[in-house]
């Protein structure tokens, strides 16, 4: 069993930052790749970042391209998502997630969750 636990969110102004921990423990794979995906009230679930389990490769939604950042600690089982220059529109519950069996993209491909934590961000 794997499990995911988030922590780092809250209430920030916009143009603040935020860090995002996921922490990883259980069977997972040092290399599995971790992503984070966002859920706003009444809209579907997005893609937000990813990154390969060495660190080696991240791919980042166009809405937060140059603004946040994905990173991963392996001796921690730990990814991380540093998220600058916050706006409004950010706001949302925030999941981290591991293991795509085929898209990163894709929500549905994901094999393991974590519980979400909630960012928000006010104007």
């Amino acid at each position: 069993q794997v499990q995911l636990v988030e922590s780092g969110g809250g209430l920030v102004q916009a143009g603040g930052s935020l860090r995002l921990s996921c922490a990883a423990s259980g069977r997972i794979e040092y290399n599995y790749p971790m992503g984070w995906f966002r859920q706003a009230p009444g809209k579907e679930r997005e893609f937000v970042a990813v990154i390969s389990g060495n660190g080696g490769f991240t791919y980042y939604a166009d809405s937060v391209k140059g603004r946040f950042t994905i990173s991963i600690d392996n001796a921690k089982k730990t990814v991380y998502l540093q998220m600058n220059s916050l706006k409004p529109e950010d706001t949302a519950v925030y999941y981290c997630a591991a293991d795509p069996d085929g898209s990163y993209l894709r929500d549905s491909d994901y094999n393991y969750w974590g519980q979400g934590t909630q960012v928000t961000v006010s104007s």
